[in-house]
């Protein structure tokens, strides 16, 4: 790493400790009778030590995190992200390309996943890991998950993202798409973000982290709504 990236990385940092003690509280639940087997894992690895910093849980600090019960509707929702630059501009701007979102089954999208996951070497300034880079032969679904892609005029897939519903909160799993600005990622988000809302099954959408995410996907989630939870986990 660069001086001047060690610097930039320092002074992220120091800023995001000043936001720490400022950021809103929620109470995440994982419910383990929806799948006992996954949800025992995912908590752990939610719960186990930070891998840069040990004194913190994982995904405690940071959480980017919509509270969709501030929502009626989704049309409620959808006016909090209305104006230029935000996720409904762009994704209206993605409708009229062409784009629409659906629930896909993945295994008659093993390709276009695959040719999705290897499209670019760097994402948001980082190598992409090697799990990304090998070929599924066939997808095991769970059904504690929805699977969302989105695609274009000619019916390709252009991006996907796998949602787990873990207890009173709902987490994305894998969201990635083609690299362009016909801003059909934030038509998926938004849509996800809107069918929760509809079934009002869960509390919160989680989408990893906000203040250890770069500047670009910080941004992006930004856009979408996301904000910055100090997060406490239980397990039932």
């Amino acid at each position: 790493m660069k001086l001047t990236d060690i610097a930039k990385e320092i002074v992220r940092l120091i800023r995001a400790g000043a936001e720490i003690p400022r950021l809103p509280r929620a109470q995440l639940e994982f419910h383990s009778k929806i799948h006992p087997e996954n949800i025992g894992e995912t908590h752990q690895v939610f719960t186990k030590p930070h891998p840069r910093y040990r004194l913190i849980k994982n995904k405690t600090v940071g959480i980017a995190l919509i509270d969709l019960r501030k929502f009626k509707t989704a049309e409620d929702y959808l006016d909090t992200v209305r104006k230029k630059d935000y996720a409904a501009y762009h994704a209206r701007r993605a409708t009229t390309r062409g784009y629409q979102v659906r629930k896909i089954e993945r295994n008659l999208f093993i390709d276009d996943i695959h040719d999705i996951n290897n499209s670019a070497e760097i994402r948001q300034g980082r190598p992409m890991d090697d799990a990304y880079r090998i070929k599924e032969t066939s997808f095991e679904d769970h059904p504690h998950f929805a699977y969302f892609g989105v695609l274009d005029k000619q019916g390709k897939l252009a991006g996907y993202c796998n949602v787990a519903v873990l207890g009173n909160f709902a987490a994305t799993q894998r969201l990635l798409g083609y690299k362009n600005n016909d801003g059909f990622m934030y038509l998926l988000l938004t849509e996800i973000v809107c069918s929760l809302i509809e079934q009002k099954t869960v509390s919160f959408l989680m989408y990893d982290t906000y203040l250890g995410a770069q500047p670009g996907l910080r941004e992006f989630k930004r856009k979408v709504g996301f904000t910055p939870y100090l997060v406490r986990y239980s397990l039932a």
